[in-house]
């Protein structure tokens, strides 16, 4: 054995003589590491954050429109609170269903006609969505002048959000839409307003 290792061994034995003498020494609390500390907390941020409150019914986040879009419009619209939710998805089908093929205005707005591309909206209002494609006149003049005779083509998104159903009616290019996006959804609108909806605006 070294003379370091004896004067550990003969520090140790002097220290545990001293405790002996005084009594055993109060229990000391673990020193948590740094790592352990942060570990902890960020484990209960976690978990308090995934607490829903008990009768909240799950949302969904509809996509926001970009700042100061011109080509993108959001609304919110709601059934008569006495309407199921069953009720409300086949009234909101309904109304989407009789949008004319022909388009509006003699065929200037969605003069090319739509098509459902999914639609998965369930009896539950918290669930499924309905994607649908707008198109424009492949004739009209912007359509020939800036996109090669081929149709502009809008999406409108629908997802149920509490008891509420949000739309997003957008266009894929362009700075603009020339108001089309709002008059669809205004043609949409006054539907469901007729079977008793409430509508309002929905910031971008």
């Amino acid at each position: 054995m070294n003379l370091v290792q004896t004067l550990v061994v003969a520090i140790a034995a002097t220290l545990a003589a001293v405790g002996d003498a005084f009594g055993p020494s109060p229990p000391r609390r673990p020193v948590l590491e740094r790592r352990d500390v942060v570990s902890k907390a960020f484990a209960s941020i976690v978990a308090a954050s995934t607490i829903i409150p008990a009768g909240a019914a799950t949302a969904n986040a509809i996509q926001p429109c970009p700042p100061g879009s011109k080509n993108c419009i959001r609304q919110a619209w709601t059934p008569p609170s006495s309407t199921s939710a069953a009720d409300a998805a086949a009234q909101l089908r309904e109304a989407l269903d009789v949008y004319p093929q022909e388009g509006q205005e003699g065929g200037k707005v969605d003069g090319g006609g739509y098509t459902t591309i999914s639609d998965t909206l369930g009896s539950d209002p918290g669930a499924g969505s309905i994607a649908m494609e707008f198109r424009s006149n492949p004739k009209g003049t912007f359509a020939k002048m800036f996109n090669g005779g081929k149709p502009f083509v809008d999406d409108l998104i629908v997802e149920p959000n509490g008891s509420a159903f949000e739309f997003r009616s957008s266009s894929r290019v362009g700075d603009s839409d020339l108001g089309v996006n709002g008059k669809r959804m205004s043609y949409i609108g006054g539907l469901l307003k007729g079977k008793g909806w409430s509508g309002v605006g929905l910031p971008n």
